[in-house]
C-alpha cells in the first residue's frame, strides 16, 4: 500500500514538470524523465515536504533531523577495517583511508537509471509459474512441457517486482543532491543493444544506477562490464544481480530463459544447470555473488530485513559498511562466515559501488536516504569538469 501511494503522489505533483532532465532519445523506456520529477519550487514532491529553497540545502536540513542514524562509534572516525562512520552530530561521515574518491558529488554528472525490464518480465506469470511446476525435476531430465512459460513479454511500465517504484523515487532524491544533474532513464533492452555508448565507443554516462537486475542477456551484462571498465560507476541498489541469462527479441519485444536460476533452455527442451550464470566473472569484476538464508543482522541501522543479498567474494573489496550477517539453512557450513557489505570496488578505470542489500525494501527509509546520499553520491564520482 505505501508503494502504490508513493507511486500516485509522485505522478500527480510532477505530471507537467521540466527540470534539467535529460531523457534519452532511443530510450525504451515508456514514461519520459521529464514527467517523473516535481515540478513543485522546492522538489519535495516525493514525501510531501514544506521545506522551501535549493536542493541542496533541503537535502542539509533533512540530514540533521533528529532521526536514528548508524553510529557505530560516538565519534568520528575510520575503523580498522575500513567502515564509513556517522560522526557523533549525525551530518558528516569519515570515509575510508584506502578511499579512492575526493570531494563532492560532480556537477553536471550524468547518471542513469536503469529500469529491471527483463527481470519484470521474468516475474510476469512466466518463469516462476514453470519453476515451481517443476521444482523436484533432478539433473539429467529434458522437460519439453510447458516451455511457453520460459518466455514473457517485456513491459516498459514500472514493476513493483522489479525496482520500478524504487526507481521512480530515487530520480526525485538524485534531484535533491545534484541539482545540475543529467539524469537518464533506460530499460534493459537500451543497455543490451549498446545505449551507453557513443558511436565512438566511449561512455555516455558518468553513472549507471542498477535495481533488481537478477535476468540480463549476455550483451547486457557485456557493455555493463565495459561501461565500468571505461572508467564509469555503476552503483547496484540490490542483492541478487546478474543471476540468470536471457535472450531477447527486439522484433517481438520478449525474452526468453537462456542459463541460470538452476535451468538451461535450447529452445525445445529445459533441464538443470547452474544457479548463479557468471557467478567466478562476476566474482571478478562485480566484487559479490547473490546469498540467501541470512537470518538477522547484528549491525542494522536500517531496520532492514533479510530478503535477498549480495556477499563479499572478492578480496579486493572495500568494506563501507558490515552488517554482521548471520547465516541459517543447510548451506552454512558450507558457505562458511559470509560478509553482506556496502562496499567499493576498483575494477581497471572505473569502480562498483554495491549497497548488498535488497534496496527496494528501504528506500523510503529517511535514515536509509540520507546513508546514500553521502556514502554512495558524495563519493561515488569525482568532480567532474
Amino acid at each position: 500500500m505505501m508503494i502504490f501511494v508513493l507511486f500516485s503522489l509522485l505522478v500527480t505533483n510532477s505530471v507537467f514538470a521540466i527540470f534539467e532532465v535529460q531523457a534519452t532519445t532511443n530510450s525504451s523506456y515508456k514514461y519520459p524523465v521529464t514527467t517523473l520529477l516535481d515540478s513543485m519550487t522546492n522538489n519535495s514532491a516525493l514525501n510531501g515536504s514544506t521545506f522551501t529553497g535549493s536542493p541542496l540545502s533541503i537535502t542539509k536540513e533533512l540530514r540533521n533531523l533528529n532521526e536514528t542514524i548508524p553510529i557505530p562509534g560516538r565519534q568520528g572516525y575510520t575503523t580498522a577495517n575500513n567502515d564509513y562512520i556517522f560522526s557523533e552530530n549525525k551530518s558528516e561521515i569519515s570515509t575510508p583511508s584506502n578511499n579512492s574518491h575526493t570531494g563532492e558529488f560532480g556537477k553536471k554528472v550524468k547518471i542513469a537509471l536503469v529500469m529491471p525490464t527483463f527481470t519484470a518480465a521474468a516475474y510476469d506469470q512466466s518463469f516462476y509459474l514453470f519453476y515451481n511446476k517443476y521444482i523436484n525435476v533432478t539433473s539429467g531430465v529434458n522437460i519439453t512441457t510447458d516451455l511457453n512459460l520460459l518466455s514473457s513479454k517485456v513491459t516498459k511500465e514500472p514493476s513493483s517486482s522489479a525496482s520500478g517504484f524504487a526507481m521512480l523515487y530515487l530520480l526525485g532524491n538524485l534531484k535533491w543532491i545534484s541539482p545540475e544533474s543529467h539524469i537518464g532513464f533506460l530499460a534493459d533492452q537500451d543497455i543490451d543493444k549498446g545505449s551507453i555508448f557513443r558511436s565512438n565507443g566511449s561512455n555516455i554516462y558518468d553513472v549507471i544506477i542498477l535495481g533488481h537486475q537478477e535476468y540480463v542477456t549476455q550483451k547486457e551484462y557485456d557493455n555493463l562490464k565495459q561501461f565500468v571498465s571505461d572508467g564509469g560507476t555503476m552503483i547496484i541498489l540490490d542483492g541478487n544481480v546478474f543471476y540468470a541469462q536471457v535472450k531477447y527479441n527486439s522484433n517481438k519485444d520478449t525474452m526468453t530463459l537462456v542459463k541460470g536460476h538452476s535451468w538451461a533452455f535450447n529452445g525445445k527442451s529445459a533441464w538443470r544447470s547452474v544457479n548463479e550464470r557468471w557467478k567466478n566473472e562476476t566474482a571478478q569484476w562485480v566484487g559479490s555473488n547473490y546469498i540467501s538464508g541470512i537470518a538477522k543482522f547484528s549491525n542494522n541501522p536500517f531496520d532492514y530485513l533479510p530478503h535477498e543479498e549480495q556477499y563479499i567474494t572478492n578480496p579486493k573489496d572495500i568494506i563501507l559498511l558490515n552488517y554482521n550477517a548471520t547465516r541459517s539453512g543447510p548451506n552454512f557450513n558450507k558457505m562458511g562466515s559470509a560478509v553482506v557489505a556496502t562496499y567499493e570496488l576498483n575494477y581497471q578505470k572505473g569502480r562498483i559501488i554495491a549497497l548488498g542489500l535488497y534496496s527496494d525494501d528501504i528506500i523510503i527509509n529517511g535514515t536509509f536516504d540520507r546513508y546514500f546520499d553521502n556514502v554512495i553520491l558524495q563519493y561515488a564520482v569525482r568532480n567532474q569538469d
